[in-house]
């Protein structure tokens, strides 16, 4: 067991709450019976021919949109993460030429469609992990004004309700297509207690119809859709105003793919060095007094990264992401088709993310500080040889004693409507919020990138973790933890998965 050297730390950790601490990963996600009976409904209504087809002509049109995106330069790109000031002409400088719903690929009834049948699903439970996540992170945080750009069929306002089921008060929606609004309207019809929900066709519209003093959200999330703006100028202009539109939180989520982890990493590169630009001009006039700078002033990264330096995967070859299984629901079953084998009844969601908070980033104790880790040496030279002896007789009767098998119920979710509705009315309230059980956010936690690799009593890791104190820079770095010479982190790296935290 680890012995606690000082105990003026100000989080007192144990193996146990470590692991607790550092649990952010989630298993196979099963889509709520609420989502699965609304998308059900909504196909059964249409009753939509050729269904399947669509489905496949909306993957064609997916794959499209890549091929565009790989045509942009990077060197443009780098320039204007850099210095986007330099390359933009000031008449013009945050002029918007081409806008979500540009790319060439049109939401139509039919797109729409297909996309709900088949898309949604896995939408939703890459935005639920990640909002759960948040959550977990900033326990005092609790959103009543939402803003959702790109909103589609409402994926992440489902998410959105699912963790905070309580705060949110007001939603506003920017999503250009008709067909997405009507198929998002539809869906929701079966919820209880909707916050105050208002539509718009884009970022413009909203500014002019709202108030000033209500143009800051609490949480503004843009999901799976700075992909599908062509021009890399453009999506630099869209973040910055969905920034300027943020109070607290602002989080974007794209594909798992090499394209869409280098979206978010030049996001989150010019966001950060925006920030940090405004820092150095207000300290240069406040030089007298650093205390004049508003709270509010600079950002920090809450997730994936555990600092706000350089990304440190950036040109090794390798690309950030992560991966949230979920239970395919009866929809998708149906409407999907396997490549060369029978569908499986789960499926893989690769995608990639960072969330932004608005403030300096806290500073803190590091897990790990003041604790004594004994190796495994020292833990057997501990133990009492009479404990280890055992009665024969003793250990007789306890093999002969038999326990009584109870056959659990499994739940099962082959059906959308063999549930009970009390399951729809529970909240999930997990205990998650415990001071004990939380990782702060002061840059003692890593990320592991990519899945462990266990190998006989040693566990190797890819970690991302911040060097310095203060989280302002960071290194990938490849762990390897051994049970002789710590049996309890070995013990933790072992149920370790791709995603979670690791301490420092």
């Amino acid at each position: 067991m680890a012995a606690l050297v000082s105990e003026t730390v100000q989080k007192v950790f144990t193996p146990e709450t470590l692991r607790a601490a550092a649990k952010q990963s989630r298993g196979c996600l099963t889509v709520p019976v609420r989502l699965r009976r609304a998308i059900k409904k909504y196909l059964r209504e249409l009753e939509e021919p050729h269904l399947k087809r669509k489905v496949l002509r909306l993957s064609a049109s997916f794959s499209e949109i890549k091929d565009v995106n790989l045509l942009l330069t990077a060197s443009t790109s780098n320039q204007l993460v850099e210095d986007p000031l330099k390359s933009v002409e000031s008449s013009k400088r945050w002029k918007i030429k081409s806008a979500y719903g540009d790319i060439g690929l049109k939401y139509s009834d039919d797109e729409t469609v297909a996309y709900v049948a088949s898309r949604m699903p896995a939408v939703y439970s890459a935005c639920y992990r990640v909002l759960k996540e948040i959550r977990r992170r900033l326990p005092d945080f609790s959103p009543s004004r939402v803003l959702d750009f790109g909103a589609g069929t409402g994926s992440a306002f489902w998410a959105l309700r699912e963790v905070w089921p309580q705060s949110v008060e007001k939603v506003n929606f920017v999503e250009p297509s008709q067909s997405m609004q009507r198929a998002g309207r539809s869906l929701i019809q079966c919820m209880k207690n909707l916050p105050l929900i208002h539509s718009y066709d884009s970022i413009q519209s909203l500014s002019k119809n709202i108030n000033k003093s209500e143009r800051k959200h609490d949480l503004v999330i843009a999901s799976y859709v700075l992909g599908e703006i062509p021009s890399f100028k453009d999506r630099i202009t869209t973040v910055r105003q969905l920034w300027d539109l943020t109070d607290d939180v602002l989080v974007l989520v794209e594909p798992g793919t090499p394209h869409g982890s280098k979206i978010i990493a030049q996001m989150r590169s010019h966001i950060l060095w925006m920030e940090n630009r405004k820092l150095r001009k207000a300290a240069k006039l406040n030089q007298d007094c650093k205390d004049l700078l508003d709270l509010k002033s600079g950002a920090f990264i809450v997730a994936p990264c555990p600092h706000d330096g350089h990304c440190p995967l950036e040109n090794t070859g390798n690309y950030c992401h992560f991966v949230q299984r979920l239970e395919r629901t009866s929809s998708q079953r149906v409407y999907k088709r396997s490549k060369g084998g029978p569908l499986r009844g789960f499926e893989d969601e690769k995608f990639c993310y960072v969330a932004f908070r608005r403030g300096q980033r806290p500073r803190g104790a590091w897990p790990l500080d003041d604790m004594k880790f004994e190796t495994l040496k020292e833990l057997h030279a501990k133990r009492n040889p009479e404990d280890l002896d055992i009665d024969l007789e003793d250990y007789m009767k306890m093999q002969s004693v038999e326990t009584p098998h109870e056959e659990i119920d499994p739940v099962s979710y082959d059906s959308d409507f063999i549930e009970s509705d009390a399951i729809d009315d529970e909240i999930n309230e997990e205990g998650d919020t415990d001071e004990f059980t939380r990782a702060d956010l002061g840059g003692g936690w890593g990320r592991i990138i990519f899945s462990p690799v266990r190998r006989g009593r040693q566990v190797a890791m890819n970690v991302c973790r911040s060097t310095q104190r203060d989280g302002s820079e960071g290194a990938f770095e490849r762990l390897v933890v051994t049970k002789s010479k710590n049996p309890n982190l070995h013990h933790q790296a072992r149920r370790s998965l791709w995603g979670d935290l690791w301490p420092f």
